[in-house]
């Protein structure tokens, strides 16, 4: 899988692009702005970290909707407004709760999805969980792969409801890796990125 990170140009999206530890994941680097001029021919996916200004992507839609009709892939990540430049994506904003382990019974609200999904080979839940910024409807036919307890999701598969392939998620890991706390951030990159090099398989 040849992957292109698209960087929105902050600390944290530099951090994570240039970790050691995820050496020989990404092929290339591309600003952001700079994507809707970007050759994409060597690419296979599109790595939209998070926390992005989504203006960039906004611009950027008709070529991410033909790179998808190629038959390629494209992660969004939390905080990158992807129902305004990917379709078929719907986002539901949330009250953001980043202390809920501080609670009495704490209970962070998400569960499994699939479990047979292929990160699943790769991450356990609690990689995946530290808060999250809103929540998404799976489309018909995707995969969720982390749910909410009210039966939305926070990251699903989505290789059903257009051409090409969709890793759609409200979480937001570069962001906290990139700033050094988070550890479970941090444990997800670790996870989700060597998966997603080998070609990000749906089944273990």
């Amino acid at each position: 899988m040849r992957i292109a990170f698209v960087d929105g140009g902050t600390y944290y999206h530099h951090a994570t692009f240039n970790d050691p530890a995820f050496s020989g994941i990404f092929d290339v680097n591309i600003h952001a702005p700079d994507l809707v001029r970007a050759d994409l021919s060597e690419v296979d996916c599109l790595y939209v970290a998070s926390r992005q200004n989504p203006l960039d992507l906004i611009a950027a839609r008709q070529m991410i909707a033909d790179f998808l009709a190629a038959g390629k892939l494209v992660v969004a990540l939390g905080e990158t407004r992807p129902e305004l430049w990917l379709d078929n994506v719907e986002w539901r904003p949330g009250e953001t709760n980043f202390w809920w382990w501080l609670e009495p019974d704490a209970d962070s609200g998400l569960r499994v999805g699939d479990e047979t999904h292929g990160l699943y080979a790769r991450l356990v839940l609690a990689d995946a969980t530290w808060h999250r910024h809103g929540d998404l409807v799976t489309p018909s036919g995707a995969i969720s792969v982390v749910n909410t307890v009210d039966g939305r999701s926070i990251l699903y598969d989505d290789a059903v409801s257009g051409p090409g392939r969709r890793i759609v998620s409200t979480l937001d890991p570069c962001y906290h890796h990139g700033s050094y706390f988070m550890p479970a951030a941090t444990r997800f990159l670790h996870g989700f990125l060597p998966w997603l090099k080998a070609g990000a398989p749906v089944r273990r």
